[in-house]
């Protein structure tokens, strides 16, 4: 744990489970299982930090403790998607045409490690990186009394950390878990971790230190 983080503790305490959200980013198969579309370019990464036993282990302890689990999950591709946009961009125009996360197929699936329990809540997609764009993201946070947010899925340096980010614009505490995430390269983790992460999150952890500190509420 690193001393901003650690000072952060020592400045605002741990999480009330009644009042922190797991914000469980993208975990379609086309990310997460090996068959997935974009796997092969996640999978050096994901492997390496455990990233499927990591995620499953913070949405499991969540769940133990109470702590809601809210869904956030990109636009499920279709074949006419951006059309007729101004200005998408050369991200969105390669997703659409590869059809990654495509609707109504199993790429655009929830992983069968993280299939939505009663309780859960799903947000309505969102078009591009940032999970409060365009959807009812900061609603159901707020309704649900809601803040303090951990965020864990993909992918760390677009969509992670554009949610953060304006999670902690909206005045949420913003908690990263470095190994509850991936990208396509370890520059953009070094890039979303150590570098960008800083400025906006209030604590970064890994899945073990965050465990430890959700057990110790109990």
């Amino acid at each position: 744990m690193d001393k901003q983080t650690e000072q952060g503790f020592e400045r605002y305490g741990t999480y009330q489970p009644s009042r922190t959200g797991i914000l469980l980013v993208d975990p379609y198969n086309d990310f997460l299982h090996h068959e997935g579309k974009a796997y092969s370019r996640l999978k050096e990464i994901a492997e390496a930090v455990h990233l499927l036993e990591n995620m499953s282990k913070v949405v499991g302890e969540a769940r133990q403790l109470g702590i809601k689990v809210f869904y956030v999950p990109h636009h499920r591709s279709e074949p006419t998607d951006y059309m007729n946009w101004k200005y998408p961009t050369s991200i969105q125009l390669s997703t659409r045409d590869r059809q990654v996360f495509a609707k109504d197929t199993w790429g655009g699936t929830f992983h069968d490690d993280f299939q939505p329990q009663p309780g859960d809540i799903i947000i309505k997609e969102h078009w591009s990186q940032n999970g409060f764009a365009n959807t009812d993201l900061d609603q159901q946070l707020k309704q649900h009394d809601i803040d303090r947010v951990i965020l864990v899925g993909l992918i760390a340096n677009t969509c992670i950390e554009a949610t953060g980010r304006m999670a902690m614009e909206l005045g949420y505490h913003v908690t990263l878990v470095n190994d509850a995430t991936a990208a396509y390269s370890w520059d953009h983790m070094n890039a979303a971790h150590q570098l960008n992460g800083p400025t906006f999150a209030h604590a970064i952890l890994s899945t073990e230190e965050l465990l430890e500190i959700l057990r110790a509420r109990k």
